[in-house]
């Protein structure tokens, strides 16, 4: 028996910390990242990036959690929220924005606007 897109989405992928991976990151689940990743990352899910946790590269997901570092664009169609530990270096894109006091960000914001055009993974009509 095939298993649904609802059962997919509801796993949990999780990248440890002292571990570090190079390339692309496509999942369909949620995401945790307490180690580095060098490459993109695009989740239809939550993506949790721990305080341990680096990315250098672009993101998109649904919604995401940050207390880790980003260098690079962050697309987010929903809630980004940034704990006082985030560090990100580069552009955001999302809906909503919660930032907490601490939190350093570096790069412009844009808030709002139709999100989901912006998934580099869709096809379009040409």
């Amino acid at each position: 028996m095939a298993r649904s897109y609802e059962e997919e989405q509801n796993n949990l992928n999780i990248i440890g910390n002292g571990t570090s991976i190079n390339g692309d990151v496509s999942s369909n689940g949620d995401l945790r990242i307490d180690g580095n990743l060098t490459g993109n990352l695009n989740t239809k899910a939550k993506l949790v990036l721990g305080s341990t946790g680096k990315i250098l590269g672009e993101i998109f997901c649904k919604n995401s959690e940050i207390s880790g570092q980003i260098d690079g664009k962050i697309t987010v169609e929903e809630l980004l929220i940034l704990k006082s530990s985030a560090r990100i270096n580069g552009d955001i894109v999302t809906s909503r924005l919660s930032v907490e006091p601490g939190a350093i960000f570096t790069g412009t914001c844009n808030m709002g606007g139709n999100l989901r055009s912006e998934d580099p993974t869709e096809e379009t009509d040409v």
